[in-house]
Parts: structure tokens; C-alpha cells; sequence
């Protein structure tokens, strides 16, 4: 049985809310300095993005955190019997949502947007999924 993007944004929600205080023990400052920056963002797909060109140093950091979701992300599908890629997207959908203002993040058309005071631009399916629809 394959999980909604809702009810995967739900399983997600518990997991993300009991492994935050260890992820943020292991945030590494080039990545936090990335983020500050605008060099990096969040994808919906779940996976940090770069935002521009990429040094060799940056290319090395986001492939680091990247290879780090996708285990976190194919252990709770495992776990929440989805598909990782489903799984994977309610993950970007979390952190989209997640980013604050001058921080980068890629809308549902594919451009790189900035987020201000509101909220950030959200596909169809998050904004259904978070609605509870």
C-alpha cells in the first residue's frame, strides 16, 4: 500500500519533530553559512539544492547532506511503508515550509525564490496535503 503525500507529511512530522534536536547538534556551520548566504536551498523534491554555481568545497558539502537525507528518508519510508520518493517529497514539503525570510528555496516552477515574511510558493499537492486535503 502506497502512502499519501498526506499522510507521509504526517509520518514525517512525527519522525522530523524527534530527530530535530540531534540533526541540530550535527549542523555544520559551512552549511548554516551556506544558507545564510543564499547559496544553497530547499527542493520539493527533499534534497538541498545550490543555488547558482557551486565551488568544489559547496558541490562536496550539499552531495554530503544530500547522501545523508536519502538514508534518513529510505528509512522512514521503510518504516511508514512508502515509496522513497513520496517520502522525499514531504520531507521538501517540511522544509520548504521550514526555511525563514532570506532564505532560498525552489518554487513549483523551478526558480529559486527567496522567502520574505509570508509563506513560501508551495506545489499543489503540498498545499493539499497540508490543508489535511
Amino acid at each position: 500500500m502506497r502512502f499519501s503525500i498526506r499522510a507521509t507529511l504526517a509520518a514525517l512530522a512525527v519522525t522530523a519533530a524527534a530527530a530535530a534536536p540531534a540533526l541540530a547538534q550535527q549542523r555544520d556551520p559551512a552549511y548554516a553559512a551556506a544558507r545564510a548566504e543564499g547559496t544553497v536551498g530547499e527542493q520539493p523534491d527533499g534534497y538541498l539544492g545550490i543555488v547558482g554555481s557551486a565551488s568544489p568545497a559547496l558541490q562536496r558539502l550539499v552531495d554530503d547532506i544530500n547522501i545523508k537525507r536519502r538514508a534518513v528518508y529510505a528509512d522512514g519510508a521503510q518504516k511508514n511503508n512508502a515509496t522513497l520518493e513520496a517520502y522525499a517529497a514531504a520531507a521538501g514539503c517540511t522544509a520548504i515550509m521550514r526555511t525563514v525570510a532570506g532564505e532560498k528555496y525552489r518554487a513549483p516552477d523551478g526558480s529559486w525564490q527567496t522567502r520574505g515574511g509570508g509563506a513560501p510558493v508551495l506545489s499543489d499537492a503540498c498545499q493539499k496535503a497540508l490543508k489535511g486535503g
